[in-house]
């Protein structure tokens, strides 16, 4: 089987500051309208999309993580945001999943690692995290950049781990940037010098632990599912498109069998 991962927020996102204005309901119609392509793409025979938890145990290790991050509502974002995800759980066969207590990378880390055994993973988002994932049977698809991200020769975590990451507000070494840090991630002996120093150890230990995806195997339980739904409301869904003058969506019978049609394959 085929099975789709999508990295829920991060479309969302995306649909945010890309694709076309469509006023009050902009984020709902960039989503919904590039959701079509991405399963249209792979083909897949089951999707998930995987929502944000809270990160808890990256919170306890460090208070600050991701406390850069500056958040605001003035395109009432969060409410179309929701509309989003009610949405997909009403009208879409596809599958969502959260846990609480995880960010969105650990709950598809631990998805894709169940699923690669006898299935091929694609994962969708444009989080170079992903990268500790891809292996034979799982490969990472940017959407922005609209191509397959292949992992590197050297360790990931380790390299990002050396370097920091800005983006999640995660302290690197001062001094070392891409190059150096690949350098180190290379170098077994130049690394163990650099780690002489005192103090790196326990940095680079507890940089290696917030980037590194968190194991779920003992929190299992706590992965909330919602199932996909088995009814075609297509019919439903038009009509709330149409409300929202979706029109380059709903407009032509033609267009919008072919973006139902796409999803068909799903129930």
């Amino acid at each position: 089987m085929s099975i789709l991962l999508l990295d829920g927020y991060n479309l969302i996102y995306r649909a945010r500051y890309s694709g076309m204005n469509k006023g009050e309901h902009s984020v709902i119609f960039n989503f919904f309208r590039g959701l079509r392509p991405l399963v249209e793409k792979f083909s897949p025979d089951q999707v998930y999309m995987v929502l944000e938890g809270k990160p808890v145990k990256r919170l306890k290790m460090d208070p600050n993580y991701k406390g850069q991050r500056v958040y605001h509502n003035d395109d009432n974002f969060n409410e179309q945001r929701r509309s989003i995800i009610s949405i997909l759980e009403e009208f879409y066969p596809i599958n969502i999943v959260k846990h609480n207590d995880y960010e969105c990378d650990d709950v598809i880390g631990y998805l894709a690692d169940k699923f690669k055994v006898d299935n091929k993973v694609t994962i969708v988002s444009s989080d170079t995290d992903f990268i500790q994932c891809v292996e034979d049977n799982v490969q990472l698809y940017n959407p922005v950049r609209k191509k397959f991200i292949e992992s590197p020769e050297y360790d990931y975590v380790l390299w990002k781990s050396l370097k920091g990451d800005a983006s999640d507000n995660i302290n690197g070494f001062t001094g070392i940037g891409d190059k150096k840090a690949q350098k180190l991630c290379t170098n077994p002996a130049a690394l163990e010098k650099f780690l002489l120093e005192e103090g790196r150890q326990d940095k680079l230990n507890k940089n290696l632990e917030m980037i590194r995806l968190h194991d779920l195997t003992n929190d299992v339980e706590g992965i909330l599912h919602y199932p996909k739904i088995h009814n075609e409301k297509w019919e439903e869904l038009k009509d709330l498109f149409t409300s929202y003058d979706f029109n380059s969506m709903v407009g032509k019978e033609t267009s919008w069998k072919k973006y139902t049609d796409t999803f068909n394959q799903l129930f």
